[in-house]
């Protein structure tokens, strides 16, 4: 019966398969409840409509939906197959398909079955946190692992167009791009790279006008302008990261972003004086934990569910180590319990509010794991140390 158990445990298909189920129940419950995440997909599938009609994406619109979209108008062809759907359906797929990109991505590398089981499990709670909020968050952390998987198989193509959707979706997926010094043949990868941009951006124009996404570019960046200036608001659900955790300690929401970006963008960018290091898969494959994890720790929109991208991270890290000492475990566990669990009802709801929410607390183990990664890229011998196994 043990081993019987271990084995459906160990075996990543029966793992992914809950996944899946997850994204599903977790959409029918949301929409049967009438919940306050369903505000999210009406804000995904008014992009469509939107565009249709050429109508503003990034103001208020009260009699549809509250709050403001962020996303770019590319977003429109990747939501419209959802958005001409009964709600209830729309839901289910869509949260369906994000799962489906970041369980294939996780499939995608290069570990034992068994690795990547224990990987899903691992993050697992936040996946879950991320899925009930019905976001791109899930599909755009498959994406990036997918745009470095392929780059190492040589799928430049490929790796080009999953960083490419992530950059029309979301601007982040702009972040896959820092695998670009591990890539071959970087002429294929930047002369396909502005085909496929191109054909992104007209894309949208086939069923509304050349004039109205030109000008949904231009509003799309004010828009980004005004949120970030927005998230920065002391105690708010924004800005979980190290930007807001420091701001928060200090009591100074004022703080510029550039203040951190001083020292966080040269020590993110300084393992790649290691140019020797480059052969080694285990080393790109810790660019893009530490890649990860700096795109939401550095990010004032980074929010609860922006945490499953930084999780893949730490786990990418976690499982490329050949030895697992105390330390590491103890790390990893330290980012299930304060990071995963943090805002789940293992604490209490005086806790959540009066400390973790209030002071950003749910990025501090991530912020350690981070400074971890950067000085192992620093320091190690990726030959001797790191298992893709």
């Amino acid at each position: 019966m043990k081993e019987k158990f271990l084995k459906i445990l160990l075996n990543p298909k029966y793992i992914f398969g809950v996944y899946l189920i997850i994204s599903v129940v977790t959409s029918i419950s949301k929409y049967l409840r009438g919940d306050y995440a369903i505000n999210n997909y009406l804000i995904f599938k008014n992009v469509f409509y939107n565009t249709i009609h050429q109508k503003n994406l990034f103001i208020h619109y009260p009699d549809l939906y509250f709050d403001l979209n962020h996303y770019g108008v590319f977003f429109s062809v990747l939501i419209a197959p959802f958005a001409v759907m009964p709600d209830w359906l729309g839901i289910s797929l869509w949260n369906a398909a994000n799962t489906f990109i970041l369980i294939y991505g996780i499939y995608k590398l290069p570990f034992s079955d068994s690795k990547k089981a224990l990987f899903g499990l691992f993050c697992l709670q936040e996946y879950i946190t991320a899925a009930l909020s019905l976001q791109f968050n899930v599909a755009l952390t498959g994406l990036l692992l997918l745009s470095a998987v392929y780059i190492h198989e040589k799928k430049e193509v490929k790796s080009v167009t999953a960083i490419l959707i992530g950059v029309f979706v979301k601007i982040y997926g702009i972040v896959g791009l820092s695998q670009f010094f591990f890539i071959k043949n970087k002429t294929k990868f930047i002369l396909s790279g502005l085909v496929i941009a191109a054909v992104f951006f007209v894309l949208p124009m086939a069923y509304s006008s050349p004039k109205f996404v030109v000008q949904c570019y231009a509003d799309w960046f004010q828009s980004i302008v005004e949120k970030n200036n927005e998230n920065q608001v002391l105690g708010n659900m924004q800005d979980i990261s190290l930007m807001g955790f420091f701001r928060r300690i200090l009591g100074d929401a004022s703080i510029s972003n550039l203040v951190f970006l001083a020292f966080g963008l040269p020590l993110f960018a300084a393992p790649y004086f290691r140019i020797k290091q480059y052969k080694h898969y285990a080393f790109q494959l810790m660019i893009l934990a530490s890649t990860l994890l700096f795109l939401v720790l550095f990010s004032s929109s980074s929010e609860s569910p922006t945490y499953i991208i930084a999780i893949v991270g730490v786990l990418i890290w976690f499982f490329l180590k050949k030895e697992r000492t105390p330390l590491v475990i103890g790390l990893l566990v330290f980012v299930i319990i304060f990071t995963c669990f943090s805002t789940s009802d293992l604490f209490p709801k005086y806790v959540k509010h009066n400390y973790i929410i209030k002071y950003s607390l749910k990025a501090v183990p991530c912020i350690v794991v981070w400074l971890r990664i950067t000085y192992e890229l620093l320091t190690k011998d990726f030959e001797k140390s790191y298992s893709l196994e």
